[in-house]
């Protein structure tokens, strides 16, 4: 992985050219380079050698404490002292000012060593990240700076159970809390009851707090919640109470663990059930959880957004490593195995010793297909932070066209390597025949990892939605301009490299398909009928963008020459010869505005 991740980061995106901005002006590329050695071993040396354990020996809960095997409270240490937590932030904060870009290549050795143990982090990162976008300057002090230092742990609590992936459903309630709602230095004081559910790292005892951020409603004028997601407020909720200084108070906050939940995968993250409010832990006298509103009433939905498609892109590159480590498995498995002989001309020759199964085409086929997959999604994770870093340090016009892509690709980051990493892992299963459902090997759990992926930070259908009912038509369609308009300069340059005007042709068709389809599904302008198909646009419009970078990385092999060309050149001709036809098949429906979805009467089932 580590020569592919250094050709994309430093011959395709060019990371070297952010040591000119003021921001990276200390660093080098050996510093990245250090960065990258540093993560690697420890992911080695604490992730990788507890995988399996962290499987096997998963959470429970004894009435009073959640237990985890020690190899997980000793991995997070190790990263916490790496300093990864606050990798981008300022020097202030003890941060390494290090770009997004570097900071994600870093992140995914963890991903790959261990996605599970690696999840306490990345919710802790993006909850202190969005403390530092939303929270008060002493909302970040106290709860974002101790986060960053790995003191404290934090989570994101939106779903309930009645209400799930709804929000405009939530019925956890927050009112003022009395004479001492302005009194309180860390924020507005809300009193919180209510419950909440698929909170990953809910509860545990890794560090000594648990930093929650709540989604809830606050009664408006006439005591009822205002309905829809305009309704939703946001809150601090932290495990236990602490003072302005960021001490420990000594107090329990009103928050209890109902139970955990028992998953497929992800087994080293405990996920639970949290109840705010109940009165096992009585706060001042009654039951309540005691939360600090973050911005403003009713804004909450648009604060956690900022946590949400930090966590989309998080999980994309958690779905992208998890492929990655069943690609590995399998290219090593594969080379090893003798099994069969190859079909020559006259037929097989029983009298040959077997061949490696890697001699054969159709491994050959499964193997290529996973290459393609996960280089091309990790490809993906790397140029959305690039993005993020030109966000926050281009010029202006550079930064806004920044934000805009982000906009339309967020889905993109989330779903596409949800479903084809997995795809991978299966793949790496096919691989290994009978044994690669067995737990003799790892690719079983690589893949009930992954299947998570398509489910938690917003489902593959709510991803779909969002991509055709919103990100494609904001603003009149400019960030699906602004993207067509890089593909286009792509296809344009790939056209006068020998060898890659064909495929920078067949892109120029689907791209042109794929507006048709956009404009066919709103032509009639009724929302019902443009988005019962959003999960197929969705599929097609992911494999036009991997078709997109697949033909700029290959570009960026073509100029680089290496080792790495020959096969960097195979996956982008497989993809655009076994995996960009299928949008047609995807487009068809979007574009007929196909109604039997949409239509079919529930009983008919």
């Amino acid at each position: 992985m580590r020569p592919t991740l250094d050709f994309l980061l430093n011959d395709w995106l060019g990371v070297s050219s952010l040591l000119q901005r003021e921001r990276f002006a200390d660093h080098s590329t050996e510093t990245f380079a250090s960065v990258l050695d540093t993560c690697e071993r420890i992911a080695r040396e604490k992730f990788a050698p507890f995988n399996r354990l962290s499987d096997t020996q998963e959470p429970h809960f004894d009435g009073e404490r959640v237990h985890l095997p020690e190899a997980t409270h000793a991995a997070m240490a190790a990263y916490v002292d790496s300093g990864m937590l606050a990798a981008a932030q300022d020097y202030e904060l003890g941060g390494m000012q290090l770009p997004c870009v570097i900071e994600m290549a870093a992140n995914a050795f963890f991903s790959k060593a261990s996605v599970a143990m690696g999840g306490y982090a990345m919710l802790t990162s993006g909850n202190a990240n969005l403390l530092m976008a939303h929270g008060t300057p002493l909302q970040r002090e106290v709860f974002a700076k101790n986060q960053f230092a790995g003191r404290w742990f934090g989570t994101m609590c939106l779903s309930e159970p009645q209400a799930g992936s709804s929000l405009s459903d939530v019925a956890t309630r927050a009112v003022p809390d009395g004479a001492d709602f302005e009194a309180d230095a860390l924020g507005h004081r809300y009193r919180l009851r209510g419950n909440k559910m698929w909170i990953s790292g809910g509860e545990h005892e890794i560090t000594e707090n648990i930093v929650h951020l709540v989604l809830a409603k606050i009664p408006g004028p006439d005591g009822k919640p205002v309905p829809g997601t305009r309704g939703i407020s946001l809150f601090i909720v932290p495990k236990k109470l602490v003072d302005a200084q960021g001490a420990l108070t000594g107090e329990r906050n009103d928050v209890a663990l109902a139970g955990l939940n028992h998953k497929l995968g992800y087994r080293g993250t405990t996920n639970t059930l949290l109840n705010f409010g109940e009165g096992k832990y009585p706060v001042r006298g009654g039951p309540c959880a005691i939360g600090y509103l973050v911005g403003k009433p009713g804004e909450g939905l648009r604060c956690m957004f900022h946590m949400m498609n930090e966590a989309r892109i998080g999980v994309g590159l958690g779905a992208v490593m998890l492929g990655y480590a069943g690609y590995e498995a399998s290219l090593d498995y594969a080379k090893q195995r003798p099994q069969g002989r190859p079909i020559t001309g006259a037929g097989k020759d029983a009298t040959q010793p077997p061949v490696p199964i890697i001699e054969h085409a159709d491994v050959k086929r499964m193997l290529l297909a996973q290459k393609a997959y996960v280089e091309g999604g990790l490809a993906l994770e790397l140029y959305c932070a690039r993005l993020v870093d030109e966000l926050h340090t281009g010029d202006e016009a550079a930064a806004r066209e920044a934000g805009t892509l982000l906009e339309v690709l967020t889905p993109i980051a989330k779903s596409w390597p949800s479903e084809w990493c997995l795809e991978a892992n299966s793949l790496a299963i096919q691989v290994h025949g009978g044994y690669g459902y067995t737990r003799d090997f790892m690719v079983e759990q690589y893949w009930r990892d992954n299947r998570l992926n398509m489910i938690h930070e917003g489902t593959h259908g709510i991803q779909g939605l969002d991509l055709l009912g919103r990100k494609v038509v904001m603003d009149g369609g400019a960030g699906l301009k602004l993207l067509a308009t890089r593909m286009s300069a792509t296809i344009e340059s790939a056209g006068q490299v020998p060898g890659l005007a064909e495929p920078a042709n067949a892109l120029a068709g689907a791209l042109q398909r794929l507006g048709a389809a956009t404009r066919s599904a709103w032509s009639t302008g009724v929302p019902d009928e443009a988005l019962a198909n959003a999960t197929p646009y969705l599929q097609a419009f992911g494999h036009v963008v991997l078709a997109w970078l697949w033909l700029d990385v290959a570009m960026a092999a073509e100029r680089s020459g290496g080792e790495l060309k020959p096969g960097k050149l195979a996956a982008m001709r497989y993809f655009f010869a076994y995996e960009l036809p299928k949008i047609d098949a995807w487009l068809g429906p979007v574009a007929a505005r196909q109604a039997l979805c949409r239509t079919l009467q529930a009983e008919f089932f």
